[in-house]
């Protein structure tokens, strides 16, 4: 499973470009990966497959990760407190467990270094693996990112970039001559 994602990642990337310290939001289903309903499987072992692939990226890239947890939390997400810090998110208090931030959130949670929880982030890119809805946590505009691989293990993937607002009207330049 990890090298799987670990694939994706650099196909994404390539297409992407994001920059060093540019968020990446994750929003993963254990569940789904496993073949099972969201929310109903979650497991340790899965999320610590893929937090590695996840960790991996984020030093080759120098994207900072966070790790959206599911409805039971309000999709309240995981992310270590540097970045946190420096972007000015609020520190909210609920420690993620499998069975109320789901496993991918609490796995982050147990492993990081410094981790805190926030409600909202506005990310530059995302992955949402098994249907986790990570959309109110990207910046506007969200540009579909297509790679060749539409699923991992059991679960549909999906993943975006983010571009700024194209504003003015029809009288609007876009791009410097």
């Amino acid at each position: 499973m990890k090298e799987a994602l670990s694939k994706i990642l650099r196909e994404f990337q390539q297409k992407a470009k994001l920059k060093a310290g540019q968020l990446f939001v994750i929003g993963c289903s254990t569940s789904e990966v496993a073949g099972k309903h969201i929310g109903t499987a979650g497991t340790n072992e899965v999320a610590s497959d893929l937090y590695e692939a996840f960790e991996k990226f984020s030093e080759e890239t120098g994207v900072r990760l966070a790790f959206q947890g599911c409805e039971h939390i309000n999709r309240a997400l995981v992310m270590d407190r540097e970045t946190a810090e420096a972007k000015g998110y609020e520190e909210v208090t609920i420690v993620p467990v499998r069975t109320a931030g789901g496993a991918m959130a609490s796995h982050a949670f147990n492993t990081m270094r410094d981790p805190v929880v926030v409600e909202h982030i506005k990310a530059h890119g995302g992955i949402d693996i098994g249907d986790t809805f990570i959309g109110m946590h990207l910046k506007h505009v969200a540009v579909p990112v297509r790679v060749s691989t539409k699923s991992l293990g059991q679960a549909h993937i999906t993943l975006a970039r983010t571009r700024p607002k194209l504003i003015g009207g029809a009288r609007a330049i876009y791009e410097r001559e």
